[in-house]
């Protein structure tokens, strides 16, 4: 496989969550509802219905752009791709494929320093090139019954959809998976897409081929359709690199083919070859106005064209997750680690943010904050992600408020409670969505810090145990863990262990 270099190129649907669909009133929130209930005449393809252009979607669109350094076109139109299928009704879908309004771009991905692209190139960080993004209106959907027949369901019709193709930049499974991640993550903080695989709302087409390292000639192209999880792209790669490298080892061809993934048998699986490209007969949509990004005279501009305001949409950028990352790191002294997984997901970082607005002393003191904000991320990434993949809900999903997380940090850094108490609490918070102080009061829990009541405590232990005393000061380290031992006996564990050690070797030196 050393011999043979990956290109692989990506084709990514991403549904854009618009209150309503593309050229329509349609409800665009689908996922819930009964089939065939989110409909209407245009959507379903009735003859004589007009469509109208959606245009927070092409404002989303044109966003988009802007976050990745593309170029927005001048002008644009719809057009209308012909093809036949049983889930698109109009036997035509309106599309802005051959003249899109986002053109070129890029997006870095980072694939770790240790991965064995990085090995093979020299580098984590890589900048993967776009060769443009389009928009259109997404098809229906074909529901397979038991008994062999096939319904279809126009929910999803009309939906507005943005294709992203990238140029064949990627070179292994997990630049692609990690890709896929990236682009998730931009598009969540640009709130225009959920892009949960899972709901098929982010699907993906993977192209591959093969050629050996120094040639720039492309191998045969193989298209792997309708991949919707992270895992299942970067097993589908490594799968077809294997699979076309053990063909051109014996001296076979590679069949230019579109197959798809069998997930439960780990392999890609045949299903129609693709020697010619589709002829879709493309022509300008004659019921959509062109749409332009350039101011345009009043007096000049009729009805055929609709005019964009890009300085609007620019307005209208929000902190990306890469700039995010390095204001987490720089304002908050989060390691790399800490401030990737942080940033990386909009909700979790404002959750993150949002419990340190309610620790007051943070908010007075940066260093102080720092500390806090260390604390807070190692707690999150590590017994809070637990619960969550334990439970398998997301963080909008989760019972404890941020006001109740910084309870809890708050009494770990206070030492009202030990670390063991403290997961002890933080358990019962995920569960029950209770606040920290109110579980730490039911179960009397909190931790005795003051120091005068665990002097006379300490007297005490000292006075019935002269024995320990004298192996202590004869050099019997082992004598100091068993005076601490009774302390924390008589205390049912409630002494803070650190005041413990503070005040028992101070008496002791005496």
């Amino acid at each position: 496989m050393q011999e043979y270099e990956a290109v692989i190129g990506l084709e990514i649907h991403a549904q854009l969550k618009t209150k309503s669909k593309m050229f329509c009133g349609s409800d665009n929130h689908s996922v819930e509802s009964g089939p065939n209930t989110n409909v209407c005449p245009v959507c379903m393809g009735f003859p004589g219905t007009l469509p109208v252009p959606n245009r927070q979607a092409i404002e989303w669109t044109m966003l988009l752009g802007m976050a990745l350094d593309a170029e927005i076109a001048e002008e644009f139109n719809f057009e209308r791709k012909n093809y036949f299928y049983p889930d698109l009704p109009k036997a035509y879908q309106i599309s802005s494929a051959t003249n899109p309004p986002v053109i070129g771009g890029s997006l870095k991905i980072n694939v770790g320093k240790d991965s064995g692209q990085a090995r093979m190139t020299g580098k984590g960080e890589r900048e993967i090139r776009l060769h443009h993004i389009h928009l259109e209106e997404d098809a229906g959907k074909l529901v397979h019954a038991k008994n062999g027949t096939s319904l279809v369901d126009l929910n999803r019709a009309g939906t507005p959809l943005i294709e992203i193709v990238t140029e064949p930049d990627l070179r292994s499974g997990a630049e692609a998976r990690v890709f896929m991640q990236t682009l998730r993550s931009l598009l969540r903080h640009l709130q225009i897409s959920d892009a949960n695989m899972e709901q098929g709302n982010l699907r993906c087409d993977v192209n591959i081929s093969l050629r050996k390292y120094g040639e720039k000639k492309l191998g045969a192209k193989v298209e792997i359709k309708n991949m919707n999880s992270f895992k299942m792209i970067e097993r589908a790669v490594n799968y077809e690199i294997s699979r076309q490298s053990d063909l051109l080892d014996v001296g076979k061809k590679v069949a230019q083919e579109t197959r798809g993934w069998d997930d439960a048998k780990g392999r890609t699986l045949g299903q129609r070859s693709k020697e010619e490209a589709h002829d879709y007969r493309y022509f300008p949509e004659p019921d959509i106005p062109k749409i332009s990004t350039q101011k345009i005279d009043s007096r000049l501009r009729g009805n055929d064209i609709v005019e964009i305001d890009l300085d609007k949409i620019r307005s209208q950028m929000p902190e990306l997750p890469w700039e995010k990352k390095a204001r987490f790191a720089s304002e908050y002294g989060l390691n790399d680690r800490d401030a990737s997984y942080l940033s990386d997901d909009l909700d979790m970082a404002n959750y993150f943010e949002q419990t340190l607005e309610h620790i007051e002393e943070a908010s007075k003191n940066s260093e102080i904050m720092k500390k806090y904000a260390s604390r807070l991320a190692n707690w999150m990434i590590s017994e809070l992600a637990g619960k969550m993949n334990e439970a398998s809900v997301e963080i909008g999903e989760i019972k404890i408020e941020p006001e109740n997380m910084a309870e809890l940090m708050i009494a770990i850094e206070k030492g009202t409670i030990s670390g063991k108490q403290a997961k002890d609490v933080f358990g019962e918070m995920f569960s029950s969505g209770k606040s920290a102080n109110a579980i730490i009061e039911e179960k009397g829990i909190k931790q005795i810090t003051d120091t005068g009541e665990l002097e006379k405590i300490i007297d005490e232990v000292l006075s019935a145990n002269p024995k320990v005393v004298e192996d202590y000061k004869s050099g019997k380290q082992k004598a100091f863990g068993f005076l601490v031992g009774q302390v924390m006996a008589q205390t049912k564990g409630q002494a803070n262990p650190k005041v413990v050690n503070e005040v028992l070797t101070r008496k002791l030196g005496k």
